[in-house]
């Protein structure tokens, strides 16, 4: 069992309990699954960078990456239908706990100037989305092997009803939000 799956089952579960006077654990947020994107872009004209792509992002959350692929060709940006425009991995149960307790307390450290993560970034349903610049953050990647710096899109989503529960959720995982 992961240490933060661990930490939510123990202390957090009752602290939410408590701070929102659920009647049930079967009430309390949790998390569902954690969606990490990467839009190739220029890369997908490449084959050796795609390849080189996929194989850093398997490294960062454990689980081999999907190919997306375009679904309608663009010409002004020359796509063409069925060509790859992206890489998406789906994590669940004891992956997606290891990659947040990561995420949190080892790789958002490393980032350069450092304020927080914007608090503004939950939508309606309880989810949450963060934008990361450069993938260097991540102790599994090879900086000499790296070709090309991209960034990646994490989508964090809960059961969380409003996004007041959501917030509190993550606040008690340890999220570094901005004050």
């Amino acid at each position: 069992m992961s240490h933060l799956k661990e930490e939510y089952s123990k202390t957090i579960v009752p602290h939410l309990m408590k701070k929102f006077s659920y009647k049930s654990t079967m009430q309390v947020p949790r998390l569902k699954k954690i969606v990490v994107n990467i839009g190739a872009g220029e890369m997908a004209h490449e084959k050796d960078l795609m390849e080189n792509l996929r194989e850093e992002l398997a490294a960062i959350t454990g689980q081999k990456p999907k190919v997306i692929k375009a679904r309608k060709s663009i010409s002004n940006f020359k796509i063409r239908e069925g060509s790859l425009v992206g890489l998406k991995v789906t994590l669940r149960r004891e992956r997606m706990y290891e990659f947040l307790d990561r995420l949190i307390n080892f790789c958002m450290p490393r980032i350069r100037d450092f304020r927080g993560v914007p608090r503004a970034s939950f939508d309606e349903g309880g989810n949450y989305s963060l934008g990361i610049k450069e993938q260097n953050i991540f102790p599994e990647v090879d900086l000499n092997k790296l070709k090309m710096t991209h960034g990646m899109d994490i989508c964090i989503v809960t059961s969380a009803p409003t996004k007041e529960e959501a917030f509190a959720l993550l606040e008690a995982f340890g999220m570094p939000f901005a004050k």
